[in-house]
């Protein structure tokens, strides 16, 4: 290991293309505005935050032998992440996620995560043949982990010797692959990170706050439950304490990537000795420049 301390980053890695617009929009909306394409998906969004607080990701993914493939990379690469355990498919596809942003916030988004769903449990291979870990000696270090992954992957992660020691931190990627995190409340493994309505999702209730949020999840089962709610309070919910955190107001100019800033700084804030109300406020803070267009930490 070097000067910097390592973290698994494991799920999405593929380009983000992302539409942005400063009028209100709806459903039909033609508007002007601007078009990127730049490194994202969970995972990467994740590692390229974490890489700003001094941790050193390692990428464990599924990306296409294409020309975007090699690009995607060669990026990463250069931002100073771990690529080399990245699982790379001849005959599929780089993956892509789409979005179309309004001043209203997210309109709509698809995400293509085919090549990873395609690749499954190929892409834990240097977790068992000793590249970074073993089946006898088991990866230790803090692991990001975004439920992009197949429902029977995720599954099989929830309860895998693997893993078993690593300080495991989980997000859903999005509300409609919530319910991919039951294994893990099953289990009671790891951190769990998810919005308010992620958490009616996986408890099968709507909630009107994070703290009622977080102690649904712990009452179903979660290890440990940390919930955003926009510009409302958060919640960390741990052996039945939930403490509160109150997200500075902003201008909101973008919102993709904005829950995993806020994810990563709160690993990074752990990971160098915070409590939990001080990471929590840390976290907070990241999100909040993430939103306003400021990403000067």
């Amino acid at each position: 290991m070097g000067p910097m301390t390592d973290i698994l980053c494991i799920g999405s890695v593929l380009w983000d293309v992302i539409g942005r617009s400063a009028s209100v929009m709806r459903q039909g909306s033609d508007v002007p505005g601007r078009i990127t394409r730049i490194p994202g998906g969970v995972a990467l969004n994740i590692a390229m935050t974490l890489l700003r607080f001094g941790l050193r990701p390692v990428l464990l993914s599924a990306v296409g032998r294409d020309r975007q493939g090699e690009e995607l990379l060669a990026r990463c690469t250069a931002m100073g992440m771990e690529t080399a355990h990245v699982y790379r498919s001849a005959d599929l596809p780089t993956d892509r996620y789409m979005a179309v942003e309004g001043a209203n916030g997210l309109i709509a988004a698809i995400a293509d995560a085919h090549t990873l769903e395609a690749a499954g449990a190929r892409i834990l291979e240097p977790l068992r043949d000793g590249r970074l870990a073993q089946e006898n000696k088991p990866f230790s270090g803090p692991v990001a982990l975004d439920g992009n992954l197949t429902p029977e992957l995720l599954a099989e992660i929830a309860q895998s010797p693997l893993l078993a020691t690593a300080d495991l931190r989980v997000a859903p990627a999005s509300p409609g692959k919530a319910e991919r995190l039951l294994p893990f409340l099953q289990h009671a493994r790891g951190t769990l990170y998810v919005n308010l309505e992620e958490a009616g999702l996986l408890c099968q209730q709507p909630f009107a706050t994070s703290t009622e949020a977080a102690h649904g999840l712990l009452k179903r089962g979660a290890r440990r439950a940390i919930v955003t709610d926009g510009g409302n309070p958060a919640a960390d919910g741990l052996n039945g304490d939930v403490i509160t955190g109150q997200p500075r107001q902003v201008l909101v100019t973008r919102v993709t990537g904005a829950g995993d800033t806020f994810m990563a700084a709160h690993i990074a804030a752990e990971t160098s000795g915070a409590d939990r109300p001080s990471a929590l406020t840390r976290a907070l803070e990241a999100a909040a420049h993430h939103v306003s267009g400021d990403t000067k930490l």
